[in-house]
């Protein structure tokens, strides 16, 4: 019915104009039906060149969420790496620090070995005659050598952690300069696959665009459906868990708010920036990424599937939405619409996680 629409609308547009140009002909039927056809054939032409526009759109927005996706990774890791390299440059100052009160300390040692003339403890020892001398001398001697010894190996040891902790930093810095390349990288690539999808967008008509987007919500709607005849929603349950009420909550307060590429909120979100937030909501921490939130947090079965957990979409698990219960989630689309309530089935599943885990 729905593509029924769409044709006919298609037709009405282009029809009003072919009957104006042509009026009907009762002395040649046949002129007539060819001008039908022929205005049929523009009309299924226009609603394919459409359709072809619709699929390039999405599929140029769907690889500029999946460089979302690595530009998001690329972030969290350049923020990983910069809180690392400040915990090790304070090791590295307190190590140093250490180290000159150790040098000071066996400079302290060695002033004290030249006054005495540069003679061994063993030998004084031998020198006294005293046997109270010696015994003293030998105390002396021995706390004297336990205390070098202690020096030195303090100092070898400090050292040697100062170039791990030096070696470890310049890791850092390399990892660190590496992730900025890549998300660097990535919003190139972002921007271009936006930039490019806008460009096809803006050369449609405003009446195109409103056609457009009914092909887009028709294409959800049957894929909606089908996953809803297939009688998936039989076994799934409608209660959800007190964190994920709580999720649920932010997630649905968001409605209405832009989609924008790399955004946490609170005024704008991409697809895991809306979930991040509002497990957080939920007091539980979840990776920022849905390629992450699929790796990292457990998987339950789609039959399983409770509100509040996460259904994560396409085989490169570039896309997430909030399940919100009877074959609804909540989600972050893409760049140009906003956070809005969809059909869980209409896009292809790839499975489905828990933030607050297997209970």
């Amino acid at each position: 019915m729905a593509c029924t629409a769409v044709v006919l609308c298609v037709t009405g547009l282009l029809g009003g104009t072919a009957t104006a140009a042509y009026a009907d002909d009762p002395k040649n039927p046949s002129a007539d039906a060819g001008r039908a056809a022929d205005v049929a054939a523009a009309s299924d032409a226009d609603a394919r060149r459409l359709d072809d526009v619709r699929k390039k759109i999405d599929a140029l927005y769907r690889k500029a969420e999946k460089a979302t996706d690595a530009y998001n990774a690329a972030e969290e890791q350049v923020e990983l790496q910069q809180k690392e390299i400040v915990k090790l440059a304070r090791s590295i100052d307190t190590t140093q620090h250490r180290l000159a009160a150790l040098k000071r300390q066996a400079g302290a040692l060695a002033s004290a070995q030249y006054r005495g003339g540069g003679l061994p403890a063993e030998a004084k020892l031998m020198l006294n005659a005293a046997p109270e001398g010696f015994l003293d001398n030998a105390t002396l001697a021995r706390k004297a050598q336990h205390a070098a010894k202690r020096v030195i190996g303090q100092l070898s040891r400090l050292k040697g952690d100062l170039e791990t902790y030096s070696d470890a930093a310049t890791d850092r810095w390399e990892k660190l300069e590496a992730n900025r390349k890549k998300k660097e990288s990535a919003q190139r690539d972002i921007k271009k696959k936006i930039e490019a999808a806008k460009k096809l967008e803006s050369r449609l008509a405003d009446k195109e665009k409103d056609r457009l987007k009914k092909l887009e919500d028709e294409l959800a709607f049957k894929q909606q459906q089908k996953w809803l005849d297939s009688g998936v929603l039989k076994d799934i349950s409608n209660k959800a868990s007190a964190p994920g009420k709580k999720a649920i909550s932010y997630a649905t307060a968001q409605i209405g708010k832009d989609y924008v590429w790399g955004a946490e909120g609170p005024d704008t979100f991409d697809c895991s920036g809306l979930t991040l937030r509002a497990w957080q909501a939920g007091d539980r921490t979840i990776p920022r990424t849905s390629q992450e939130q699929w790796r990292q947090l457990p998987r339950v079965a789609l039959k399983d599937m409770r509100p509040g957990d996460l259904i994560i979409y396409f085989s490169d698990a570039s896309h997430v939405g909030m399940y919100l219960g009877n074959g609804a989630i909540v989600h972050a689309p893409r760049p140009g619409r906003q956070v809005t309530i969809t059909g869980a089935g209409s896009m292809p599943i790839l499975g489905v996680v828990r933030p607050d885990g297997e209970r």
